[in-house]
């Protein structure tokens, strides 16, 4: 790695980039990208711009925030503003951005690497690995509560039974485990079915609602555009609406080796400007809708929608319930999402493999379908194991909290990381519209970050809990950090 890099022709790395722009990056930069822009080449390019936008709508529009945001009743039109301006807009301007100056397979690792170091680079992808792992190993447990809504009274047991969670889990694993071996090919399908049914949803949601607006009969006032008190408990709220509820946008450029055209970084621009005014859209209608049918109190906060088609109906006088229905969809779009995070968790062992960080037998793709089946297998493995621990092991549920809670906070350092490289990043040239989308976007992801550590609600022990979510983060790190430095070690002696 220390060894002298010759310079790399233009033409051959990014031929519509601007010569008087690229010509001031270092060679070693230009290197970088060129050796990711061959290992990619091998990938199977699946993702066209549909692929993408519902791809980006089902990363980012999840099902339980309107439930979180209509707790603040009618004031939530003004917290989903102040997050769509301070924290989603920013963080489209800013992948847009990185994206275009490094449309590479691995997305923020590669970005975070090549902008800073190998070292942040690898943690990066660790905290996101950390995420997506732990999100998927709630699936079996989502599935089973869903599929407990959609068989009604009968399938209740379901919920509290471990070993139909257990069973749930091995299941929903070693399915997405098949699919992802398939490679995108089958994925993008899943993915944007999954995506155009939480669109379905949602629009479900505002036909049933919209009548009722009109007419004035509603339970609460569904927008008040009156400016609530800052409080912690709402900085705390706004910082979920923020981070926690907007964020998602630098997923698809971890697949953008295996997108169509000439020019993927324009692909996912466009899916981005797309997706946009849908997703937040989709959030501020849906809030609205169910404060048409439920007090804030009243709030389902696992199954809002479910409990707003499920109200609808029966106000339209329609035969049976939505709940076997809503249920079913929803479970549809759950697998849908677990398999965008597990196809997404296993491109990162992919891309380090690469770098010579992992063993080779990471970077391996299948003959036929060109996807990564060592990685595959090992991010199903841990999912699975994980899973089970959480589900069928007893005296281990506050350590899984934990682990749950501290994977929330590692994806937000990541985020970190990101809004830092147009602020801090050697060889960034930014305007001055893209540091401010920089510094308003790492400033609404510290909020969300330090707020998780530090929590103002529903925690007996708030010291207890920071000092244990605190170590559990930085200890996550330093294994990382730890493996890191081994595994250079090594790839300087394989290099020599």
């Amino acid at each position: 790695m220390d060894q002298p890099v010759d310079p790399i022709p233009l033409d051959t790395i990014h031929p519509e980039v601007d010569r008087t722009q690229a010509a001031v990056e270092d060679p070693r930069f230009l290197a970088g990208e060129l050796d990711v822009e061959l290992h990619s080449a091998e990938l199977k390019k699946e993702l066209s711009l549909p692929n993408l936008v519902f791809t980006q709508v089902l990363a980012i529009l999840g099902l339980s925030w309107i439930g979180t945001a209509g707790k603040l009743g009618s004031a939530h039109v003004f917290f989903w503003m102040v997050g769509i301006v301070f924290f989603y807009v920013p963080s489209a301007i800013v992948v847009i951005h990185l994206n275009n100056e490094m449309p590479l397979e691995g997305g923020l690792y590669q970005w975070a690497k090549l902008r800073f170091n190998d070292m942040t680079g690898f943690l990066v992808a660790c905290n996101m690995w950390i995420y997506a792992v732990v999100f998927v190993s709630e699936m079996g447990l989502l599935v089973t509560n869903n599929l407990a809504y959609a068989l009604g009274p009968s399938g209740a047991w379901l919920a509290n039974s471990k070993l139909a969670i257990a069973t749930a889990n091995v299941v929903v694993t070693t399915l997405l485990v098949l699919i992802a071996r398939r490679g995108l090919a089958i994925g993008k399908w899943v993915h944007g079915f999954a995506g155009f049914m939480i669109l379905f949803l949602f629009g479900a949601m505002a036909c049933f609602a919209i009548p009722h607006w009109f007419t004035g009969t509603v339970v609460q006032s569904p927008l008040a555009f009156s400016i609530p008190a800052f409080t912690l408990l709402n900085l705390n709220i706004l910082g979920r609406m923020g981070f926690g509820a907007l964020g998602g946008f630098d997923t698809v450029a971890v697949f953008a080796g295996e997108c169509r055209g000439k020019d993927a970084a324009v692909t996912i621009r466009r899916s981005v400007w797309i997706a946009t005014p849908l997703i937040a859209g989709a959030f501020m209608l849906g809030t609205a809708c169910l404060l048409i049918f439920v007090k804030p109190e009243d709030i389902d906060l696992i199954s809002p929608i479910t409990q707003v088609l499920n109200r609808g109906m029966q106000s339209a006088g329609l035969a049976g319930s939505a709940t076997s229905l809503a249920g079913s969809l929803i479970v549809c779009t759950l697998v849908g999402q677990a398999l965008l995070s597990f196809n997404y968790s296993t491109r990162l062992p992919l891309v380090a493999g690469w770098d010579h960080l992992l063993p080779a037998w990471f970077t391996r793709l299948h003959p036929k379908y060109k996807t990564p089946g060592g990685s595959i297998v090992f991010i199903g493995a841990a999912t699975l194991l994980l899973a089970l621990l959480s589900s069928v092991g007893a005296g281990n549920q506050e350590a899984y909290q934990m682990l749950l809670n501290a994977s929330g906070i590692a994806y937000g350092l990541a985020y970190l990381v990101m809004f830092a490289i147009p602020l801090v990043a050697s060889g960034e040239k930014p305007s001055w519209i893209l540091r401010v989308a920089a510094a308003s976007g790492f400033l609404m992801t510290l909020l969300n970050v330090v707020l998780s550590i530090f929590p103002i609600i529903d925690v007996p022990n708030r010291f207890s809990f920071a000092i244990k979510i605190s170590g559990v983060v930085i200890g996550l790190n330093l294994a990382g950090a730890l493996f890191y430095w081994r595994a250079e070690t090594r790839r300087k002696r394989l290099l020599g």
